[in-house]
């Protein structure tokens, strides 16, 4: 048989696409089947026997013998004449196998078929591919940055296949160059045409979940549950635990001796804040860890419209709501709550003013920057300590000055 470049390349095929015999041989007989029945209108009377091993194939096209002129198929049916060319014995009625060889179906056909070869191969990969990922969406994944674009980040795995981790799945913090690893879970597969989009994450929940479980050994041995997860990704998470073995602190077990443990997945995170919560059915006691660090006086509860009313200390407040609000925000959708914070204290005792009573006196953008942090009156400011509000808000020390002295004037009056 011609030594063609198809023939030559179905090992190349079988090794380079770790195909298995089965398989290779099953697409080979396809492509050449549908090459039979553009030039013959059939293939229903060929034979195909096919070696990719060896790098060989054989076409045998059977047909019966018929009398002289009453051929009316050519392609099932052959004179006895035309027969008798072959060998000189044969007999109408008689079966005909005769061999086809690749050049008989004309250069132009071999070429097609090769395209077509490659398309089915093609094909066949990604349509593993798609399996392989969609089977493992959910779990974490490592593979190297090939590329950064601007709205997404090309990573390639060991096998050479092609992950996607688009700038919003991607940590605020994240900052990536070519030859990085990168870890994430594989969030989605999409098929783009024919061929399969590999989707990571890393600010999904999921992600933090499945590092706890791949980091702390209690929680991959199942000793440890985590029960729900929230995140504002790169500055905040609430990760809710429980055992069902008294013996076992969760907390501290996924915490560990001075924080060793949680280290490494703060480190993955860009040094997002993790806040490791006992879980517990109990709501109100849920609502005051899920809070933490702040110190919750009481807590009146409203079950038919999901909202909690939180009374706090004064000095409380400002730590329940969180930098942002994030704290406030990250506690009420870890308990399914909506929160609302009741300031304590007795205004004989320890009259307060609105922030915004000193509009004339404070930019409006002055007092955004305190209300974001839970800081809305006079008081709530005056009681915290000059570095931690310039550390909490992106105002400068001398500006935090001003206001104090402002703030300071007015109870003296």
């Amino acid at each position: 048989m011609e030594n063609l470049a198809l023939i030559d390349s179905f090992s190349e095929f079988k090794d380079d696409k770790l195909i298995d015999r089965v398989t290779l041989m099953a697409i080979l007989e396809d492509v050449f089947r549908n090459a039979l029945k553009k030039k013959y209108g059939s293939d229903d009377n060929f034979d195909i026997i096919i070696n990719p091993d060896k790098g060989d194939m054989e076409i045998w096209r059977n047909r019966v013998v018929v009398a002289d002129g009453e051929v009316e198929d050519p392609n099932s049916e052959i004179s006895l004449t035309e027969a008798r060319k072959i060998e000189r014995d044969f007999e109408v009625g008689e079966e005909v196998s005769e061999e086809v060889k690749l050049i008989q179906l004309g250069r132009r056909a071999i070429l097609a078929l090769r395209q077509n070869l490659i398309s089915k191969i093609h094909e066949h990969d990604n349509t593993n591919l798609y399996k392989q990922f969609k089977d493992i969406i959910g779990d974490i994944y490592t593979a190297e940055v090939h590329h950064v674009r601007p709205k997404a980040v090309i990573l390639v795995d060991d096998e050479g296949n092609e992950i996607v981790l688009p700038k919003e799945k991607q940590i605020p913090s994240d900052f990536f160059r070519k030859g990085d690893n990168v870890r994430g879970i594989i969030e989605n597969v999409e098929l783009k045409g024919n061929k399969p989009q590999i989707i990571m994450s890393r600010t999904s929940e999921l992600f933090l979940e499945k590092l706890f479980e791949q980091e702390i050994p209690e929680v991959a041995d199942g000793l440890i549950t985590v029960k729900k997860v929230v995140r504002i990704p790169g500055e905040k998470a609430k990760v809710a635990v429980d055992s069902y073995d008294d013996r076992i602190d969760p907390v501290g077990a996924c915490v560990g001796m001075k924080g060793s443990r949680i280290h490494g997945i703060v480190r993955e995170l860009g040094n997002e804040n993790i806040d490791v919560i006992n879980y517990t059915t109990n709501t109100q006691l849920f609502i005051t860890r899920a809070l933490s660090p702040a110190k919750v006086s009481s807590i009146k509860i409203d079950e038919n419209t999901n909202r909690a009313d939180v009374f706090l200390k004064l000095e409380e407040v400002s730590k329940a709501i969180g930098r942002g609000g994030h704290n406030i925000k990250l506690a009420g959708l870890l308990t399914g709550f909506e929160l609302d914070v009741i300031r304590e204290g007795n205004p004989a005792e320890e009259e307060d003013v609105e922030l915004s009573e000193f509009s004339d006196e404070i930019e409006s953008w002055v007092i955004a920057e305190f209300a974001k942090i839970g800081l809305d009156t006079a008081r709530s400011i005056l009681n915290q300590d000059v570095n931690d509000l310039v550390r909490r808000t992106d105002l400068e020390e001398e500006t935090v000055l001003e206001v104090m002295r402002i703030l300071k004037e007015e109870f003296e009056d």
